[in-house]
């Protein structure tokens, strides 16, 4: 299993759906000047509780800063079992301003 890229858009959408996780694997002082509404900064998880106790079917993006080293992140939680497992595509640079 790998994980699958999505689009800015598309992550609307499933925060809109109500069902995500997004993981923001960005430093602590970016984390801290902006994220996505309702991520979780990797810093801040218990990366092998998360791995034994969140939901793998849950949607998961994970977000870095253009959308690079998220992919390897998002390769990691895929090889642990989480079946729906995405990079955001240009990563938070990327994300519309509201």
């Amino acid at each position: 299993m790998s994980f699958k890229h999505i689009s800015a858009e598309q992550t609307k959408q499933l925060i809109n759906d109500g069902d995500v996780v997004i993981l923001d694997i960005r430093d602590p002082a970016s984390f801290a000047e902006g994220h996505i509404d309702g991520a979780k900064h990797i810093e801040e998880v218990d990366v092998d509780a998360f791995i034994t106790g969140e939901d793998k079917a849950k949607p998961l993006v994970v977000c870095c800063y253009h959308g690079n080293s998220s992919q390897s992140a998002a390769q990691f939680f895929a090889e642990k079992g989480f079946t729906n497992v995405y990079s955001l595509d240009g990563g938070f640079g990327g994300w519309p301003e509201e």
